[in-house]
């Protein structure tokens, strides 16, 4: 080969490396109880990331009882029932949110969304290997507690994180919600982010209280995430139907997020996958997807 033909060689292999997609990270934002701030944490997580630059889609996970639009004050005019039903495309149920994330929308007292076979978690995911728009982050904000949904989408994922309060329920039904993911799903790693602290020792002891018990009974590894404040700016955001990211940059609830996701995007993306959002449907349609965890608080 000649001395032109090599570099041509090496620009056109250069060419394809700066062409090709940006690994897709995919991050489950979930909870073993309600009421711990999941919802407000995965909006927040993503804004962030956003303001920081990444092109972010933000799915409400929690399909049946949505709660994503209603704390942003959108209004959507389909969602993802519409999606399962074959009447509308992925891409066409999808809202603009606050700094460019887009969002996809779930139904809000649809008691049948909220209680959908393993195949048709697998339908909605596969739907977003088919978006043609360019994507560095997906957020699934799932639903609380053991439900099927919480374990397909959490399987599915490359990162979970797990949000947690300093109460003893909180406590508890993290663990069991660990242990699920870890003895019967294979999952070895899952992120803690403790949140409503009232200091950053208040969150670590909040860790270290989930860790020894995890490290006691589970094989499994817990990452610190780091901690939001409790933040009577944070609730004003909330009564605003605002990100707290967006209504308040610079609370203490804020820049907290903002750490986050500085974090977040450090997190290493694995490469066995094309890159795209194909990585979710391949671990949701992985072996054993259709397998249930069965909970014990024995142990």
């Amino acid at each position: 080969m000649s001395r032109s033909s090599e570099n041509s060689a090496d620009q056109a292999a250069g060419l394809r490396r700066m062409s090709a997609p940006r690994p897709v990270q995919v991050i489950a934002v979930t909870s073993g109880k309600g009421g711990v701030g999941k919802t407000n944490v995965s909006v927040n997580l993503a804004v962030a990331l956003s303001q920081a630059g990444r092109r972010v889609m933000l799915m409400d996970a929690d399909l049946g009882l949505a709660n994503v639009d209603v704390l942003l004050g959108l209004q959507p005019r389909a969602n993802l029932s519409h999606v399962l039903q074959g009447d509308l495309g992925l891409e066409e149920i999808l809202v603009e949110g606050p700094a460019g994330i887009s969002i996809v929308p779930a139904a809000s007292g649809v008691a049948r969304m909220a209680d959908l076979a393993p195949a048709e978690h697998v339908g909605i995911v596969r739907a977003f290997s088919e978006l043609p728009q360019p994507l560095d982050v997906l957020v699934v904000d799932t639903a609380a507690g053991l439900h099927d949904s919480v374990v397909s989408f959490c399987r599915a994922v490359q990162e979970v994180l797990v949000v947690v309060c300093d109460e003893p329920a909180s406590i508890t039904d993290a663990y069991a919600l660990i242990k699920v993911l870890s003895r019967d799903n294979g999952i070895s790693r899952v992120r803690v982010l403790a949140n409503m602290v009232r200091g950053p020792e208040e969150g670590r002891s909040l860790f270290r209280k989930l860790t020894a018990v995890c490290d006691r009974f589970l094989d499994v590894t817990l990452d610190y995430a780091g901690a939001v404040p409790h933040d009577d700016y944070l609730r004003k955001a909330v009564q605003r139907q605002q990100a707290v990211t967006i209504a308040y940059p610079s609370s203490p609830a804020a820049r907290a997020f903002k750490d986050l996701a500085r974090k977040a995007d450090t997190w290493p993306i694995p490469g066995g996958s094309s890159g795209r959002i194909e990585f979710f449907v391949e671990r949701l349609v992985g072996p054993g997807s259709n397998d249930r965890g069965a909970l014990s608080l024995t142990d």
